[in-house]
């Protein structure tokens, strides 16, 4: 049993997940003692700032990236491991809000960022247990025909065939429980092992060329000169053209201009004792990722060795709950009754950061301060575009960052912990729907 843990730090409870029991290539990389002086610095080596990373070095950029505890170590290597889809809203919400062509341009980048994803993994042979589908179910009976009618939108208006409507019986047959009403199946969504991705990410950029120091806390930015930006930590500091702020939930108070669009939020995950074949495969006979349609999503799928990962509930606090386990279960339960009998063996909590609107927040500073962040639970893929997109707005090809620098944000009212009772309480007034 641990004491309460504060989130939003990236060395609170890192070691404690399955993912980092299970990590493999994990390497130590140095902190930053000396000044340097190179053409972009990168804050943060989660997926956002490996990605930039990745695509500056390629285009013949010096990176350094600094990176405030160990590659990975935020929600890029402590999350449900889901590989999805599509924009974190739907596509027709989007329409409404940006008109079809922008929301096609979308939906594009959207399946662009999942094949980003697959095509790193193939080339630079991470190994990081990419498994196809993802079974999106309905906790409520009148969610259903909504989502059977979204599959055949995306059909008719966005050419995308990838989906398919399933009965209450087959979602039964897939999870062994009665407890959905239907779904969507989709297989080219799928789950992976996040932190081995962020791993092999890292150490693809470092065989790149890119600069990685660990345990390097940014405490300051500078811009001495419009051309130039000054990162400095407790012992050395980087000077360059640009800088690219990856930080997402852990951002803190370094870039008021970044932070005032997103809020961090803790969400918690457990892993099972291995469960043997046969009872894996009762609970998820096709080993697909599923994600339920609450507000407070449940998010599980089993790993290589015949765990359940679960992901369940989340808080507004700035600490984690003092029992994580007991927290994460009674959410697998109310799925899952049948495990009760089952030991959990690692639970751990993590940082991830969401908008108003829940759609990522991307933006610039004068002409040389990036950011990208603010994924709303929807980061694994969307989090490698946006490195990219920020890479190729460095480079000049702004047009996809702008797509999303463009998208009116909403500030988050009474500071960065939800400290507004207001709006904690219409968070929460959300979560208590899922019950009814």
């Amino acid at each position: 049993m641990f004491g309460r843990r504060q989130g939003g730090v990236a060395s609170s409870g890192y070691d404690e997940s399955w993912y980092y029991a299970t990590a493999r290539g994990m390497v130590r990389h140095p902190s930053l003692t000396e000044s340097l002086d190179v053409d972009v610095c990168v804050v943060g080596a989660g997926y956002t700032g490996l990605s930039a990373a990745i695509e500056l070095a390629e285009r013949g950029f010096t990176v350094a990236l600094l990176e405030g505890h160990r590659v990975g170590a935020g929600a890029s290597g402590r999350n449900g491991g889901v590989l999805g889809m599509g924009q974190r809203k739907d596509q027709d919400d989007l329409e409404s809000m940006l008109g079809m062509p922008a929301a096609q341009q979308m939906w594009q980048i959207a399946c662009d960022a999942n094949q980003l994803v697959r095509d790193r993994v193939a080339r630079f042979n991470i190994d990081c247990d990419l498994t196809d589908g993802e079974l999106h179910v309905a906790h409520k009976s009148r969610y259903v025909s909504a989502m059977w009618r979204y599959t055949e939108h995306l059909a008719q208006h966005y050419g995308y065939t990838d989906q398919r409507n399933i009965d209450r019986d087959e979602v039964a047959a897939i999870m062994g429980v009665d407890t959905y009403y239907g779904g969507v199946l989709d297989k080219q969504a799928g789950h992976l092992h996040p932190l081995n991705l962020a791993l092999g990410l890292g150490r693809a950029a470092a065989e790149l060329g890119v600069q990685i120091f660990e345990q390097s806390v940014v405490t300051n930015i500078q811009q001495p000169a419009p051309d130039r930006v000054i990162a400095s930590t407790a012992a050395g500091r980087v000077t360059a053209k640009f800088l690219v702020l990856a930080c997402n939930g852990y951002l803190g108070n370094l870039n008021s201009n970044a932070g005032k669009y997103q809020m961090p939020i803790n969400n918690f995950v457990l892993a099972t004792a291995p469960l043997g074949a046969a009872r894996a495969r009762q609970i998820n006979r096709d080993n697909v990722a599923i994600v339920d349609s609450r507000f407070v999503v449940n998010y599980f799928h089993n790993s290589p060795d015949q765990r359940l990962i679960f992901g369940g509930g989340e808080n507004y606090s700035p600490f984690f709950p003092k029992d994580i386990k007991a927290f994460v279960r009674q959410h697998m339960l109310a799925v899952y009754p049948q495990l009760a009998d089952v030991v959990i063996d690692y639970a751990w909590g993590g940082t991830l950061a969401i908008t108003m609107r829940r759609m990522p927040s991307f933006g610039r500073q004068g002409r040389n301060i990036y950011w990208a962040q603010g994924y709303s639970g929807h980061g694994i893929a969307m989090a490698n575009m946006g490195g990219k997109l920020v890479a190729e707005a460095i480079t000049g090809q702004a047009g996809r960052f702008d797509l999303f620098a463009n998208l009116r944000h909403i500030p988050f009212p009474g500071g960065r912990w939800l400290r507004w009772p207001g709006l904690v309480a219409g968070m929460l007034y959300y979560s208590m729907l899922d019950k009814f």
